[in-house]
């Protein structure tokens, strides 16, 4: 029997790949799988995966025929998976030795749906640990307790597929699939439906999963229209949230997250493409139209004042009506 299934995406990742799968190498156990997803990348990836299905105890290697991002990668992974358990991992990433087995004892002590944890980011030399912003640890919670307050840093704003462990459950209730097709911000409304539809999960010491923050080919680096897939994520977390029974209660937070995105993309927009700048701007002025606007008031009127005034004036400014993502 699979206790745990590892999904983990490869796309043109030949410089990082050695470190990611000597580091599963690390990991592995008789009821571990592996499922390598390359999606279809141009460079050595490919070679290296190969290599690895021989080599690699429990590695099962699955392959796209055409890039469909790591939304869709991580599906084809969660629909191969056989174990009771499945964890994420980037193939530019990389885990501590022993760091599955130890967060999977945690879950399986805890009983819990799943579990957080915190990480190491890496940016060249630099090392700093980023920690779940929950307070209360080794303690099964209620998801949905843990989305408020709208004014601080929750649990969903701290989205890492990567960074816990979650059990079948979730997946054979259809919670653990990604939006196909989104080529950034995937892990938002994932998040978010987590936290509003699972019945428990905790948050465990286990610092194991180093993030490699900067990768030149990471869509984070990359200023061309794929970034504003951010847009159709939160409209998504909006409008499943909209549908909820607290929707009421949950909509602050969602709106002024999706505000705080919009204008951190618009103070980054100088290493966008210029076309991509601009339709940043149109898109995200008829995202703040679409949004319920005495939300949005609030929301507006709990920002500092530097973002506020830039989200005022994006929201004054006219919107075609064919203005959508």
């Amino acid at each position: 029997m699979v206790k745990l299934s590892v999904v983990v995406p490869f796309y043109n990742v030949q410089e990082y790949a050695p470190d990611t799968l000597s580091s599963l190498r690390a990991n592995a156990r008789e009821d571990f799988e592996f499922l390598l997803v390359d999606d279809c990348s141009a460079d050595g990836t490919p070679e290296l995966l190969t290599r690895a299905a021989r080599e690699l105890p429990g590695a099962v290697l699955l392959t796209h025929s055409r890039n469909g991002g790591l939304a869709t990668a991580r599906n084809t992974g969660i629909d191969a998976a056989r174990g009771e358990y499945l964890a994420f991992l980037d193939g530019d990433d990389w885990l501590a030795p022993g760091h599955l087995s130890r967060v999977l004892a945690a879950i399986e002590g805890l009983g819990c749906d799943f579990v957080r944890t915190d990480h190491v980011r890496c940016e060249g030399r630099a090392r700093s640990v980023r920690r779940v912003p929950v307070g209360r640890r080794g303690e099964v919670l209620r998801p949905r307790d843990a989305i408020l307050p709208a004014g601080r840093p929750t649990s969903v704003d701290y989205p890492y597929a990567w960074a816990g462990m979650y059990h079948r459950r979730l997946a054979d209730r259809g919670l653990l699939h990604f939006t196909d097709g989104l080529r950034t911000a995937e892990d938002r409304p994932w998040i978010w439906r987590l936290h509003r539809e699972a019945d428990s999960f905790a948050v465990v010491g286990a610092l194991g999963v180093f993030y490699r923050r900067g990768v030149s080919t990471s869509l984070t680096q990359i200023g061309d229209v794929r970034q504003l897939d951010f847009l159709r994520a939160f409209d998504q977390v909006l409008a499943e949230t909209a549908d909820d029974p607290e929707a009421d209660i949950l909509l602050p937070k969602a709106v002024r997250t999706y505000c705080a995105i919009i204008a951190h993309h618009l103070h980054a927009s100088e290493r966008y493409e210029p076309p991509v700048a601009r339709q940043l701007r149109r898109l995200g002025a008829a995202a703040l139209k679409r949004m319920p606007q005495a939300v949005l008031d609030g929301a507006l009127d709990s920002m500092d004042a530097g973002r506020a005034s830039r989200l005022r004036r994006l929201r004054r400014r006219p919107v075609p009506a064919e203005a959508t993502v």
